[in-house]
């Protein structure tokens, strides 16, 4: 099995909005097409509220629904963003149907719920753990080195 050669760790602390706007901004600036941005936490972590920072960041200037229902939204930026939402999944085969692979072609994918389907997601995808610490929220990245140069808060 192929590992990451080099691997970026990483903590930022989000303690309001803009935190989490300036993370996604950095986030943004590292997109190109095949990368994939894997967002994981428990309901109200934040995971929506990056996605939508990646995403205005991005130049999206309309409503960034949740796609909880739609299970996907496509946005035509520079790169196509494909946002997956994989909770009401039943199993990784699912996302062949959804065009996971298509969209990783043409584009780059943000996915929360990574945890219904991880074996879809590449190997050099972008982890993103959405939680608390200390009670204050807090982001711990774990992905390819060339995000750490991308990313501050």
């Amino acid at each position: 099995m192929a590992q990451i050669t080099e691997t970026f760790r990483g903590d930022f602390p989000l303690p309001d909005l803009n935190a989490t706007a300036r993370l996604g901004a950095g986030i943004a600036r590292g997109l190109k097409v095949g990368d994939a941005v894997a967002l994981w936490g428990d309901l109200g972590a934040g995971k929506t509220t990056l996605a939508r920072a990646i995403l205005r960041a991005l130049g999206v200037a309309e409503e960034v629904p949740s796609p909880t229902f739609t299970l996907v939204q496509s946005y035509p930026t520079v790169p196509p963003v494909a946002h997956f939402d994989l909770y009401r999944l039943k199993g990784a085969r699912e996302m062949e149907e959804l065009g996971f692979d298509d969209a990783l072609a043409q584009g780059a994918v943000l996915v929360e719920w990574p945890e219904r389907a991880p074996e879809a997601l590449p190997l050099e995808a972008l982890h993103v753990r959405l939680g608390q610490q200390g009670g204050a929220r807090l982001a711990r990245l774990t992905g390819p080195a060339h995000w750490e140069s991308l990313v501050h808060v």
